[in-house]
Order: structure tokens, then sequence, then C-alpha cells
């Protein structure tokens, strides 16, 4: 056996947060950050959440049997009608199901790999996928692994007048073949108003594009969290096909392990998601749950169980569910201050340009990637 690697062409690749460990300068603030943190640096997790993951640690009547290839049915339920609503016509027609995923970027990898192998609307070329220019390199990676070859992205923002472009989207819109699939992003923090998503999705309706929406934000963009699925919703009622990877990391604090837990042999994995599928029939929704099932198989085998419990177990109490959309509320009230704070501090240290668009956004927007503690520091020039 020779003494070289066979993997010496493989590439060394350096993530934000590993640009942010190297650099030595005590004020560095890490504003790539994308989950929410507590003043004092731990990540934030509500205290409903935290009161449940105790009580599910010390229930004896629970066990550690593998659960369903699809996931716990109280927790897929109970978050697709988050995202849709309960008395959403689709779900009352029963053709709405879903599948409990690792993690928001488990649904997504879940439903790309789904598209590629049977959404195949233009037999006589590759299907186009498009993506929003910020997360074509993030999600834009996950479908070209999946196996999607033509990925063009689209433009919403105009940088220079710091504010959405709707009318570039929609140019970009028309212009995308028939049947090309669209990812959105939604709760939409930067701008896009009710009445912008009505000439999106009338748009995509027209070219018969499909889209495969993202939700991984519902309560901290507005703090409402049937205003921020606002466009989802629309979506749906419109008759669309649809898929939607949901995520829960940021609004339930669950990102991971569970420091209180790992001691025990109770399973500690946190990381859920959900993979909504809309479809025009139940006969079509059923034959996709086959092979979505079929995928799992092959790639997770089966879910963890401690975070679908722990979200199941707050959606479906009224009690319980209140006081989590209260401590939204009150994260969502941060943020905004944090906000004005910021503009306020660019303001009087005499920073050129405009900056009220801190302050006329609102969310976890990727032009405003936030941490509760970032103003701890003074902003380095």
């Amino acid at each position: 056996m020779g003494t070289l690697s066979v993997f010496l062409d493989v590439p060394l690749v350096k993530i934000p947060l590993d640009v942010y460990r190297e650099d030595p300068h005590p004020q560095k603030v890490m504003l790539g950050h994308e989950g929410c943190q507590t003043d004092t640096g731990e990540a934030w997790i509500p205290p409903v959440v935290q009161r449940i993951l105790l009580q599910i640690s010390q229930d004896p009547t629970l066990d550690h049997e593998y659960l369903p290839t699809l996931g716990i049915y109280e927790y897929t339920r109970a978050a697709t009608e988050l995202a849709i609503g309960k008395e959403s016509r689709a779900l009352l027609e029963n053709r709405v199901g879903s599948v409990q995923t690792v993690g928001g970027t488990g649904a997504l990898w879940l439903g790309a790999e789904f598209l590629y192998r049977w959404y195949q609307p233009r037999l006589s070329a590759p299907t186009i996928v498009f993506i929003a220019k910020p997360q074509r390199d993030s999600i834009g990676s996950i479908f070209q692994v999946a196996g999607f070859a033509d990925i063009r992205p689209y433009y919403y923002w105009n940088s220079a007048k710091l504010t959405v472009d709707v009318e570039e989207f929609l140019q970009t819109l028309k212009r995308a073949p028939p049947c090309s699939i669209v990812f959105l992003h939604a709760p939409e923090e930067i701008g896009l108003k009710p009445h912008e998503w009505e000439r999106v999705a009338a748009s995509m309706q027209k070219k018969q594009l499909f889209p495969f929406f993202s939700i991984e934000n519902q309560g901290l963009a507005s703090g409402n969290l049937d205003k921020d699925a606002w466009a989802l919703r629309h979506f749906v009622e419109k008759g669309f096909e649809l898929l939607c990877a949901q995520s829960f990391s940021k609004t339930f604090g669950l990102y991971g392990s569970v420091p209180e837990l790992e001691d025990m042999e109770f399973m500690a994995d946190e990381l859920v998601g959900n993979l909504i599928v809309v479809t025009k029939n139940n006969e079509t929704l059923i034959r996709i749950h086959s092979q979505l099932e079929r995928q799992i198989q092959t790639m997770w085998g089966c879910p963890g169980s401690l975070g679908a419990r722990v979200i199941a177990t707050v959606l479906n109490s009224p009690a319980l569910l209140y006081e989590w959309k209260l401590s939204l509320r009150m994260v969502v009230e941060r943020i905004m201050l944090i906000r004005e704070k910021l503009k306020e501090k660019l303001r009087i240290l005499g920073t050129p340009g405009s900056w009220e668009h801190l302050t006329a956004q609102s969310g976890m927007c990727e032009s405003f990637i936030w941490r509760l503690r970032c103003l701890e520091y003074p902003i380095r020039n």
C-alpha cells in the first residue's frame, strides 16, 4: 500500500464560522450566525420548550422504539396546519400531506431529490430551477447535488435603492421557461406585500411554474403566525401543487443536542423539519407519500423523536401554544429594538448612505442576519 491518500484532490472549504473563529480581533461579531441567542451568548429556547424537554426526559411511559418512517403524525399534522391553516380547503379535501424530516435542510433535500426523480413536465429539456440570488450558493447546492444542472438566480432586491424590486422579479418569472421550479422564501421579511405576492402567484400560474416554499421563521417576521404564512396560504388557495420545507429550529430553539439530557440515555436529537406536499387530489398524494417513504428509508431510515414530541405537545395544547406565541412576540420586539439601535448608531457615526431599510424590514431576512448580543460591541469602522 502506498503512503499517499486517494483523497489528495479533495479541496478545503472554509465556511463563515471558520473565518470568524480565526479572526483574533477581541471585538469581532458573528453577523452570519443563523440562530437566536440570548445576551449571554447561549441559544435562545422558549421557556415552554425548556419545561417540556425536561418533562419528556422524565416520562416513564415513553419508549425508545423506532418511529414510523414518515414521522409522528400528531407532529406533522399540527405543523402542517400551522403553515397552511386549519381551515384550508386543501386540508379539508385531504390532498395535503407531510413527512417529518431531519431539520429544515432535510426537508429541502428530500423535496429536491423527489422533484428531480418525479417532476418531469418538460420531457424534451431538463427542468430549470430559479433561486433568489442570496440563496443560490446555499440552497442551490442542495438542488445541484440532487441532480439539477440548470440553476438560475432571480433578483427581487434593489441594492442601490435598498428596496424590493418586484418588477424585476416578475420579469424573471415572465421569461422563465414553462414548468420551471421557483424556490420561494416565506415569511418574506424584506417587503413583498400581499398584493405583490398576488401578482407573483398570478404570473407563476400563467407560466405553470412550480413553487417550492421554505418557511423557517414563521412568527419571527411580524410576531403573527398567520400573517407570516400569508404567501404560502395564498398559493394553496389558488390551487397550486407545491412543496414546502418547514423548520422549527429558530422558533423553538431546537438546534441539536439538549445539554441537560446529554448524560442520559434518552434520545437527545432535537433537529426536526417537515416537508409539506400539496396536490390536486388524494390519489396523487398517496403515491407521493409512498415515494417519499422509500427515499427516507435510504437516507435516515426514521426521524428522531424528541424535537417532534416537543413541538407536537406545544401545538396541540391551546395553553402552551398561547405561551409559545407570546415568546415569539417578545423576540420580534427585541429584533426591532436592535434594528432601531443599530440605525441610530450608524447615524451618530455619520455612516454614509441611508439606513432606513433596517427598520423598514422585519425579522431575520438575508440583508440583516442578526444576533441578539451584537450591540454589546462597538461597530468597527
